[in-house]
């Protein structure tokens, strides 16, 4: 979620390293990449821990917080991690087309990022993951795929479309498909305050899509993880009253659906329950926690100085097919409290989820 009430923190320097980055596959075509499933897949295993975090700068991360983060998934041992906010620009230099699956590093300052973050995943455990990137042309939004090297995706894409050959903007989606599912890893667009500003349009456009695209593939169960930037009932807010009613600078928008906190308006609400409803999709956590929890129970906080200390609420998902419900063994948030404990110093927390594995009557 974009933190409106707080300005981003500027991106230092660090020691350089001689690391570089490669794809694992060679094969790219059209804006996918592709590979055969490898022998070590034979014994049909598919991966069944999933983690995801909007890490509010990725970089920022690697810099001031990866000890933490790294021993936390060291310990967790997710099978893929999707990250939102990357916020590094992609590949090109300026005034160039730009390579939204590759970091930036014609500058000495960008090369230097690049080598902080690549050599934070050369380390342990991320060195047994092979990475994808989906890149905006400034550090601004941008997602990364972790997968681990022993679970081969038979296609990586960057757009809703799937056959597009260009990434969404910003650099928003990632999707991997596996023999028995996709895993679809999104930072959706914040609505914003104003409808004026175009970013009401923006989301109505974006959900929308969203849609179509849950419909259009539901030949294979789907995995639909990120920062969803929605929090589909009022048990997703820590103050309903407060989210409900907010305002930035007195505006009030003329369609009184559009009123409210950015992820809490009833517009918003309304179409994300339309999306899990015709999509025939179930919101993971909410599917195995029924009952509100004001420590546990939120992915975002506000800046814990301010109007916004306390005030909590839940923005990132697993979304599963119906067809997965029955396999869900647990879906958790990893951080609590208004002080962020375990938010590694993002404004999110992490969430995992894990499933059981197929049964021989799933797969008939």
């Amino acid at each position: 979620m974009k933190r409106f009430f707080k300005p981003v923190e500027k991106d230092g320097s660090s020691k350089k390293a001689n690391v570089s980055a490669s794809s694992p596959f060679s094969s790219v075509n059209d804006g996918e990449e592709t590979a055969e499933i490898s022998s070590e897949n034979g014994d049909n295993k598919e991966p069944l821990k999933f983690l995801t975090w909007n890490a509010n700068s990725f970089l920022l991360r690697a810099k001031n917080d990866w000890p933490e983060f790294s021993k936390f998934v060291e310990n967790l041992d997710p099978d893929i991690i999707a990250i939102q906010e990357v916020r590094m620009p992609a590949a090109g230099s300026k005034g160039t087309p730009k390579n939204p699956r590759e970091l930036k590093d014609d500058t000495s300052s960008s090369r230097e990022e690049k080598q902080v973050m690549m050599r934070a995943l050369s380390s342990p455990p991320f060195r047994n993951y092979a990475v994808w990137w989906s890149l905006s042309d400034f550090k601004y939004a941008g997602t990364a795929l972790l997968i681990k090297k022993c679970f081969k995706p038979q296609k990586v894409s960057f757009s809703l479309d799937r056959t597009g050959s260009k990434h969404e903007p910003e650099g928003r989606v990632i999707l991997a498909e596996f023999e028995s599912f996709r895993f679809l890893n999104t930072y959706v667009p914040n609505n914003g305050w104003k409808d004026e500003e175009t970013s009401f349009q923006r989301r109505r456009k974006w959900d929308k899509r969203m849609l179509e695209f849950v419909l259009q593939n539901s030949d294979k169960p789907l995995i639909w993880c990120g920062d969803l930037n929605v929090s589909h009932e009022d048990i997703d807010v820590s103050h309903p009253e407060f989210f409900s009613t907010a305002k930035l600078n007195g505006y009030v928008p003329p369609n009184k659906e559009d009123s409210g906190q950015p992820g809490f308006t009833l517009s918003e609400r309304k179409r994300f329950g339309a999306i899990l409803k015709e999509g025939k999709l179930v919101d993971a956590y909410r599917y195995l926690h029924k009952e509100k929890d004001m420590e546990r129970g939120f992915s975002w906080s506000g800046n814990p100085v301010g109007k916004y200390r306390g005030k909590r609420m839940r923005i990132d998902y697993f979304i599963v097919s119906e067809k997965l419900k029955d396999r869900i063994v647990s879906c958790e948030m990893h951080g609590q409290g208004i002080e962020l404990d375990g938010f590694y110093g993002s404004d999110h927390c992490p969430l995992s989820l894990e499933l059981s594995a197929k049964s021989c009557e799933s797969e008939t």
